[in-house]
């Protein structure tokens, strides 16, 4: 294991301001964040840098000692990346944004080449993101799931609603006749012999579908395991099987015939998306721009 480059950005910056919440302001990230790159870095010299108190955070000997080890490269480093950044043919900052890989796919991908801005995405689950975007590692995420976090913000801007498809050479007719008849039981039962699809990454999809309209948890594991939803409604194109997926994902599979859309519940499952930002970030201009443009992708 190797110590982190933003580790010692943010050392450094705690010795010359000598407070997290002006090094925080300094580096553009929450406080929290500034305390665990600190506690990172302590732990992984196995030295305490800083004598903490209420006004001021104070070097330690093994503090002064480090700060004078990476001062002039860090010094250095930092005049070379706005050196070579002034030579780019435009000054363009960077954005990172963390979502998932289909919404990434079906909002952002085609508009990469049109932004202004150098734009880097990260797939991941949603506490980590969270954690990141706390932490001043991403700029942005869109997020079914709010966090905790003082120091960020989350606007609502669109639903998804999480629906049960099939593929367009599956016999639903069974399964719609029990559901014109009300009997649930008798549909859950008959799906649980069906083959499914499903991901390794995001099962939540099924156990809370499965829980809200048949009121239990699903005691069967799906046939196949593919990488992601996209996947998922490739296989499924023109074939037989089930899955539940979000329903922005599948709406243009489904006009084509590709896929059906089986059902939507007696009350359908809809989870509200958010924008996840910081409260505090330089980047307000080109995070707006982004929000606008995947509003407007969703609201087609």
């Amino acid at each position: 294991m190797r110590w982190n480059l933003e580790w010692l950005r943010t050392f450094k910056a705690i010795y010359e301001t000598g407070t997290l919440s002006a090094a925080a302001q300094q580096l553009f990230i929450s406080q929290p964040g500034v305390s665990l790159h600190l506690n990172s870095l302590e732990s992984y010299t196995g030295n305490k840098l800083f004598d903490r108190s209420a006004r001021k955070m104070v070097a330690t000997e093994k503090g002064k000692i480090l700060y004078n080890w990476v001062f002039e490269p860090l010094e250095k480093m930092e005049s070379a990346e706005q050196h070579f950044h002034k030579r780019s043919k435009e000054d363009r900052v960077t954005i990172s944004v963390g979502m998932c890989f289909e919404t990434f796919q079906y909002t952002l991908e085609e508009h990469i080449a049109s932004l202004p801005f150098n734009l880097i995405i990260k797939f991941g689950e949603y506490p980590q993101m969270q954690q990141d975007l706390d932490n001043g590692l991403l700029d942005l995420i869109i997020t079914p799931q709010r966090g905790n976090q003082v120091n960020l913000e989350y606007l609502p801007f669109s639903k998804e609603r999480i629906v049960l498809i099939a593929g367009s050479e599956t016999d639903a007719s069974i399964v719609k006749d029990l559901l014109a008849r009300n009997e649930i039981k008798e549909v859950a039962a008959l799906l649980k012999q069906q083959l499914w699809y499903s991901t390794a990454a995001d099962m939540d999809h099924l156990k809370n579908f499965w829980k809200k309209h048949f009121g239990e948890h699903p005691d069967f594991s799906p046939n196949y395991i593919v990488p992601n939803i996209s996947s998922i409604i490739r296989c499924l194109s023109g074939n037989t099987g089930y899955s539940i997926v979000p329903d922005f994902l599948c709406t243009e599979a489904i006009a084509n015939g590709q896929i059906k859309l089986i059902w939507e519940g007696t009350v359908p499952l809809e989870n509200t998306l958010y924008f996840g930002t910081r409260k505090k970030t330089i980047y307000h201009s080109e995070v707006a721009q982004l929000e606008k443009l995947l509003m407007n992708k969703w609201d087609k």
